[in-house]
C-alpha cells in the first residue's frame, strides 16, 4: 500500500501543489515565499490525501 500511496502522491501532491500555488497567484501575491508555501502546502497536504486514497483502493482490491 506504500507503494501506490508514493505513486499516487506524484499526481495528487503536484496537482495539490500547483492549484494552491494558481491560487496565491490569482489573490495577488506575486513574490518568491507565498508561492514557495503555497507549493509546500499543497505538497504536504497531498500526503494524507493519498494516503487515504491508497487506503481505499487497496481495500476494494
Amino acid at each position: 500500500m506504500v507503494k501506490l500511496a508514493l505513486v499516487l502522491h506524484i499526481f495528487i501532491g503536484t496537482t495539490l501543489a500547483g492549484s494552491a500555488v494558481i491560487a496565491v497567484l490569482v489573490a495577488g501575491y506575486g513574490t518568491l515565499w507565498p508561492i514557495v508555501i503555497a507549493g509546500l502546502a499543497g505538497f504536504l497536504v497531498g500526503i494524507p490525501v493519498s494516503w487515504l486514497i491508497a487506503r481505499q483502493l487497496y481495500e476494494e482490491g
